[in-house]
């Protein structure tokens, strides 16, 4: 059962430019509760309406023209996971009357309850959305880019919710440098930020004990999240109120957010966007699920 919207509270850390972190400050939100199965809860934050500069300019280190032009976007206020889906939610709802499709009931490669689920396509997100809908009452869907991107910035303007750069003591992301030959191919840290660690698998959702303004977690890396778009290769033409773009699009491809424990930290900017065939099944691609706020 839905519960009805609810304080919470949680910490937010901004660093500075050598990702030295400055003053933790005590913030809060409201989110509602679903009650999936037992003690399976999944957590709803709800988002303010605003508006926002979607993209990256140019002088944005890791910057590519996928990433523009930037332009605004006013977003409606919707509700948002706390978290990308865990397997234990993920277990719950796959356990629900099909809809559409079939649902493997525990298809990550990583194991553990409270870790991220992964494996998953597009698809079976979409079909995830599907059963809760039908046995809450509310229409759960997967979030458009724009919804993701403001969801993450939460109000800020740097490369990530965290600042000019991020640390593997915040998020979980490949903090090292990989070479090959004498060359290096993924750099591990960011700005003047340092290197940090690579942990080759998920983490728990909110194990780092801090949260964006809004009060979600593991935007930054973790899992690559899908979203609800179909892909562009720039934001010529994009939609200018929230939605997901549907139509007119590039290629029949999926969009994914975020970057995962097995990218490098330019790929976990809260601009950044990839693509992926909508059944394409990979050990760090997860997701997180979004609703209108009635």
């Amino acid at each position: 059962m839905t519960s009805e919207l609810s304080p919470f509270k949680f910490e937010v850390v901004r660093v500075d430019a050598q990702g030295q972190p400055g003053d933790r400050q005590q913030s809060s939100a409201d989110h509602q509760v679903e009650n999936l199965d037992g003690d399976v809860r999944l957590e709803m934050v709800a988002i303010p309406g605003g508006t926002f500069s979607m993209g990256a300019p140019g002088t944005e280190e890791g910057w590519s023209g996928a990433q523009s032009p930037q332009h605004s976007i006013t977003i409606q206020p919707f509700l948002i996971g706390k978290y990308p889906i865990t397997q234990v939610q993920w277990q719950a709802v796959a356990a629900l009357p099909k809809v559409n499709q079939s649902l493997d009931p525990d298809p990550a490669s990583g194991k553990g309850a409270d870790s991220p689920v992964e494996q998953v396509t597009w698809d079976d997100a979409v079909e995830f959305c599907q059963r809760l809908s039908e046995q809450t009452g509310q229409a759960y869907r997967l979030p458009s880019e724009a919804e993701w991107e403001y969801a993450c910035r939460a109000g800020t303007q740097t490369p990530f919710h965290f600042g000019e750069t991020i640390t593997t003591d915040l998020a979980n992301y490949s903090g090292i440098n990989w070479e090959y030959d004498g060359k290096i191919y993924t750099q591990g840290s960011y700005g003047a930020g340092p290197q940090g660690e690579d942990r080759r698998q998920t983490t728990p959702v909110g194990s780092f004990s801090t949260a964006n303004p809004f009060g979600l977690s593991d935007m930054h890396g973790n899992v690559w999240e899908w979203c609800a778009d179909l892909w562009h290769d720039t934001y010529q033409g994009a939609p200018i109120d929230g939605t997901a773009w549907l139509n007119d699009q590039s290629s029949p491809k999926r969009l994914m957010r975020g970057g995962s424990w097995n990218s490098s930290p330019q790929c976990c900017r809260s601009a950044f966007r990839t693509k992926l065939d909508p059944d394409a099944r990979l050990y760090d691609i997860g997701f997180r699920i979004a609703c209108s706020q009635e």
